[in-house]
């Protein structure tokens, strides 16, 4: 089975350039609903999930290959060569930045831009490196996640989201992580939250935008002014938007920056 068919790959668009569109933890495809169609008229737009994600077949997760990133930067590598991408756009949410950073450095000819929203290359404070989490704090999650679930999509989604006053924002990132598998989301966290990408980001040129959003408990500002100081070919866009999702909090203004860029 190609990666087309395993990642539920879906094509739009007409443009010469691919843009790219991937997902973050807990979500699927369906988060850049409001934001991939505004780039059909100049570019062909790919959608993808990963393995667990959306209606994706399971039995074609491997835990080994997903114990880390990497994995999942080989199944982006792997979806862009099939569908022949050069100089292409990626534009990753969340841990899908520093997938990207990985793909790109595993490919370096499939991407000429990245585009990185709300990026962090280390979720755990280190030294005088501010990534917005303890040690502790960030193993209480974990094990909060493997204990209970639910308990954990109800209890977070509604964090990360942030938008107090759009409480459906928030119910909807509850149902998209309680769709997810439990034990795909369990190892999916700790690729996520226990990794430390900052030496990828070292010497790399490639052309990027970092959209930061304001008030984001998951990737605080510290954490882009740090992404922008590393990438000598970066731009940084501090939102309005609030929160950790601002494809759907703020499609407008996520739109505008992307477009201001490419």
């Amino acid at each position: 089975m190609t990666y087309i068919d395993k990642h539920n790959v879906r094509i739009s668009g007409a443009g010469d350039r691919t843009m790219l569109f991937a997902h973050g933890f807990g979500c699927d495809q369906n988060m850049w609903r409001h934001v991939a169609p505004a780039f059909e008229d100049r570019f062909r737009v790919v959608l993808f999930d990963y393995i667990g994600a959306g209606p994706t077949d399971l039995s074609h997760y491997d835990a080994d290959r997903y114990a880390s990133l990497d994995g999942y930067a080989e199944d982006v590598v792997g979806i862009a060569r099939e569908l022949g991408v050069r100089d292409g756009v990626f534009v990753g949410h969340s841990v899908s930045a520093m997938i990207g950073v990985l793909a790109t450095r595993k490919a370096p000819e499939l991407f000429e831009d990245l585009v990185m929203v709300g990026p962090s290359p280390r979720y755990i404070d280190d030294a005088d490196y501010v990534g917005g989490f303890s040690e502790a704090q960030v193993h209480e999650l974990l094990e909060f996640l493997d204990s209970n679930h639910m308990g954990w999509s109800e209890a977070m989604a509604p964090v990360i989201m942030g938008n107090k006053d759009r409480p459906e924002l928030g119910e909807e990132l509850t149902n998209s992580f309680c769709r997810t598998d439990p034990d795909v989301a369990r190892r999916f966290a700790r690729a996520t939250f226990l990794s430390d990408n900052r030496a990828d980001l070292e010497g790399l040129a490639t052309r990027t935008l970092i959209l930061q959003c304001s008030e984001d408990v998951i990737a605080p500002r510290d954490v882009g002014d740090y992404v922008h100081s590393r990438l000598p070919n970066s731009s940084l866009v501090l939102m309005e938007a609030t929160g950790h999702c601002p494809n759907l909090s703020a499609p407008d203004e996520t739109i505008a920056a992307i477009r201001a860029f490419v």
